[in-house]
């Protein structure tokens, strides 16, 4: 089954997921925490609307309480946690310095060409639709991945993080039709959880050091501590 055999429905869903994949793309470029912010609230929209779409071709109900869900925690709610996050911390004009942008970004053309060889096998059981999807969302997956590593900011490695479950929920609405309600109900606190955990855990490392930098967390050692005269133990 080609594209041009789908129902316009069908065809809006591939539209939509090229886009999710294309955000991804945003989401490496950004050298900008807000910028980034904004970009990860388009991806938890578009995915919202890939999910709804998929509930319409497939008949499929549950799948827009999905969709809902998705917009509601990260198109709205984990953005606005991270945007008030980077106010707090005063690095609302930080602009991060990204080591060989031409390099990520071939890397990030090689990632969607290797997921897409990945699932080619699908092809033999005729399931194109399943197989396209499949490979977008293994592609999100690995390029939030990619921006975990090359970024050194603490806060741009979490939105990679947060990129990464965008992908894995659309794979899961893709191939299965959508977990059932109580386990996407537990994977979605789970996440706005880590996110409130994140928040309280830069606030204390960048009142401690005065950065978030993860170079200059690795650089951390710690000290001896000197021992006061008199005060040797005895035998």
């Amino acid at each position: 089954m080609t594209l041009m055999h789908l129902s316009l429905t069908e065809q809006s869903v591939f539209v939509l997921a090229a886009l999710v994949l294309l955000s991804s793309f945003a989401l490496l470029a950004q050298t900008r925490l807000l910028s980034a912010v904004h970009a990860f609230a388009w991806q938890g929209a578009l995915v919202a609307a890939v999910t709804a779409l998929m509930a319409s071709a497939g008949d499929e109900p549950h799948l827009y309480l999905s969709a809902a869900l998705t917009l509601t925690l990260k198109a709205l709610l984990i953005p606005w946690m991270l945007h008030r996050l980077i106010r707090r911390l005063a690095l609302e004009r930080h602009v991060e310095t990204v080591r060989r942008p031409a390099v990520i970004t071939l890397a990030g053309a090689a990632i969607v060409v290797f997921c897409y060889w990945v699932v080619l096998p699908i092809a033999r059981l005729e399931l194109a639709a399943t197989r396209n999807i499949l490979a977008i969302s293994l592609s999100v997956v690995l390029l939030g991945l990619l921006m975990m590593v090359a970024r050194r900011q603490a806060v741009s490695q979490v939105i990679g993080f947060m990129s990464m479950e965008n992908g894995l929920f659309l794979a899961a609405a893709a191939a299965t039709g959508g977990m059932p309600l109580v386990v996407e109900l537990g994977v979605a606190f789970d996440v706005l959880v880590a996110a409130v955990l994140f928040g309280v855990f830069f606030l204390q490392i960048r009142d401690s050091i005065d950065s978030l930098d993860v170079d200059r967390l690795n650089r951390l050692t710690e000290t001896d501590t000197t021992t006061v005269p008199g005060t040797e133990a005895r035998p």
